[in-house]
């Protein structure tokens, strides 16, 4: 029996899921697909500026898990920017980090981010 796979906690949700070139329409190009977790990598990273280990507890899961995630990400981004391929930021094993008693999330995000957007 396989592992079973972890949740990992998300400040919130991308404004927009879908990036690409501008000068076509988004059904003629290849769609490069980032998890939600892979795409938290990048923002508590490069965006908030967290080493690995501040951003695996952050998203409560191993330093390695982060890595991988992080790895994961840069090679995507790379392969939309440099094809001209669309990214789109869509599923994953992740769950919003927020305290619902309260309505506040994490505390710790740049720009209050926490909860802004829930998944419809």
């Amino acid at each position: 029996m396989p592992r079973p796979r972890k949740w990992k906690r998300v400040c919130s949700l991308p404004e927009s899921d879908l990036f690409g070139p501008l000068v076509q329409d988004v059904h003629e190009r290849e769609i490069v697909v980032m998890s939600v977790e892979e795409f938290e990598s990048i923002r508590l990273i490069d965006q908030e500026g967290l080493t690995q280990d501040e951003s695996a507890a952050r998203m409560n899961v191993a330093r390695g898990t982060v890595q991988r995630l992080y790895s994961e990400a840069r090679a995507k981004l790379a392969e939309s920017l440099v094809n001209g391929s669309v990214l789109k930021i869509d599923g994953g094993d992740y769950q919003l980090y927020s305290d619902p008693e309260s309505r506040r999330g994490c505390g710790q995000c740049s720009r209050n981010r926490c909860g802004r957007r829930t998944k419809e």
